[in-house]
């Protein structure tokens, strides 16, 4: 399937896709623009081979996170990817398939900083993304670190660049995210995994026919070991067979 994309608006094809996914594009390894300005992404390839089994064409339409949860219960997209963490307060408005990633948060920072972990945080002001759960943690946890500050973002290249510029000390986001994006940047240090228990995987509207036809699909590729090739496509290493890369798991349900 031919993965198009429209920058922050209506879908501009040529055609009627049969599905159109929403994406926050810039969120590293998972969807994001190459060299070429071709979306590629560890989520773009499995969106792709989703919908092939579906039968169905696919068309991304670039959202900013925060936007990708009203997209859905609107019914403007019809699935939305971003490595977007399964909570129960979400799952009171919207559905999931199986997670197929399984992950935690991280406190990236100036490898000249002298920051070594969130304890060096104290009077420091940290980057997130909006509405994500590095900007739960931080939230929940400002006095215990004692934060100074909060500064939001819509995506991981804006924080980046406010991180090099020295407007944050330190910005909170999804390991696997970081870990690809500074792999070859020795300016920046992930410094610590702060331990979170996130398991990513597509969001529908509440309820909607169409998670149980995704996760239907999501079940044989994992058997297929396709979801395990993704990862060690674009994270290089085959993942642990304990994880949700490989394992079958049951559709989450809200508790």
């Amino acid at each position: 399937m031919l993965a198009s994309l429209a920058m922050g608006g209506m879908v501009s094809t040529s055609w009627a896709a049969d599905l159109t996914v929403g994406a926050n594009i810039g969120n590293v390894p998972w969807e994001f623009q190459d060299a070429s300005g071709e979306v590629v992404g560890f989520e773009v390839d499995l969106v792709n081979e989703v919908a092939k089994r579906l039968g169905k064409t696919v068309a991304f339409e670039n959202i900013p996170f925060n936007g990708l949860f009203p997209a859905v219960q609107s019914g403007r997209i019809n699935m939305a990817v971003s490595s977007i963490t399964i909570t129960d307060k979400r799952l009171e408005s919207v559905s999931f398939a199986q997670p197929y990633y399984d992950s935690d948060q991280s406190l990236t920072v100036l490898a000249a900083s002298g920051i070594t972990d969130t304890a060096g945080l104290e009077g420091k002001t940290v980057g997130v993304d909006t509405a994500s759960t590095g900007d739960i943690y931080a939230t929940e946890n400002t006095e215990k670190l004692g934060l100074a500050g909060i500064s939001r973002y819509e995506g991981l290249t804006p924080a980046m660049l406010d991180l090099q510029a020295g407007r944050i000390d330190g910005y909170i986001s999804d390991i696997p995210a970081l870990l690809y994006y500074t792999k070859d940047k020795p300016e920046f240090k992930v410094v610590e995994r702060i331990v979170t228990g996130e398991k990513y995987s597509i969001m529908f509207n509440l309820n909607d026919p169409l998670a149980a036809e995704v996760n239907d699909v999501l079940t044989a590729l994992k058997g297929e070991g396709f979801i395990a090739g993704l990862h060690e496509k674009w994270f290089g290493a085959m993942p642990e067979d304990t994880t949700s890369s490989v394992m079958v798991l049951d559709m989450p349900t809200a508790k």
